[in-house]
């Protein structure tokens, strides 16, 4: 790689960007451990930072409601489906890529508040079905609300073409990774 190409990829400013702590660690890697090429922390080490930080923007933004963001994701999962509002607890658990112990552990923490109520599937006697209780549909929609309003505030400095760009770039590196992975698309 020429001179001129490490610096501009290793000195954002030299682009008018400001740096952030991800391009400081790749220059230190620069530094350090020339022989390695510490691109792909770019990228990586950015999600993992923004997947913290969004965590903790999520988790404020639910609080009012007195909601955790693992509850949020069961009830809004929930909510997705439409009337009835309801899934058995084994796709619910596929949705939220949960083991069994722990999706059982929150519907019913999620059942003793009132939010959720298991009964049996008519279609398989077997089988169970968990849906929302109208407490739980009224709460889910006013997370649903809270999350997108904290979604677009942290978003907000991307126009929309910029949106889309990121959106579709990480939706590549997310289809290639399902592909090897248990997580369900």
């Amino acid at each position: 790689m020429s001179r001129y190409l490490t610096a501009i990829i290793f000195k954002p400013y030299l682009l008018g960007m400001e740096m952030d702590t991800v391009d400081r660690a790749i220059e230190d890697w620069g530094r350090e451990r020339p022989d390695v090429d510490a691109q792909g922390l770019g990228v990586v080490s950015r999600i993992v930072l923004l997947a913290k930080l969004f965590g903790s923007r999520d988790k404020r933004a639910l609080a009012p409601l007195g909601l955790a963001p693992w509850a949020a994701d069961v009830l809004l999962t929930l909510r997705r489906q439409g009337p009835p509002f309801e899934l058995s607890p084994t796709r619910l658990r596929k949705y939220a890529v949960l083991t069994s112990g722990a999706m059982t552990t929150r519907l019913d923490r999620l059942e003793e508040a009132g939010y959720v109520r298991r009964s049996m599937d008519p279609r398989d006697r077997r089988g169970i079905l968990v849906s929302l209780t109208e407490e739980g549909r009224e709460l889910a929609d006013r997370a649903v609300e809270a999350r997108l309003g904290e979604v677009r505030r942290a978003l907000g400095t991307l126009a929309e073409g910029e949106r889309r760009a990121v959106e579709a770039a990480l939706r590549s590196v997310l289809v290639n990774l399902q592909r090897d992975s248990i997580v369900p698309p």
